[in-house]
């Protein structure tokens, strides 16, 4: 399952980032979204999701939501 299945306001944790772009998975590791990190749905906008890692809430596209694997 992945970002984009997720239901809004419900916590779930990061399993993997499945990518093979090395920029990519680089990014969303500063972002603090890695392996075992708790990740929560905020709302869905066009063109992606708000999403909270920690203490920040980021915009994200479809395509860095269908990496994120939950």
């Amino acid at each position: 399952m992945n970002l984009l299945d997720a239901r809004e306001g419900e916590e779930y944790i990061i399993k993997d980032i499945v990518t093979d772009d090395e920029e990519l998975e680089a990014f969303l590791f500063s972002l603090g979204c890695y392996s075992g990190e708790p990740i929560t749905v905020v709302s869905r906008v066009r063109g992606g999701c708000t999403v909270s890692i920690k203490d920040g809430r980021y915009n994200i596209d479809t395509d860095l939501a269908r990496a994120i694997s939950i």
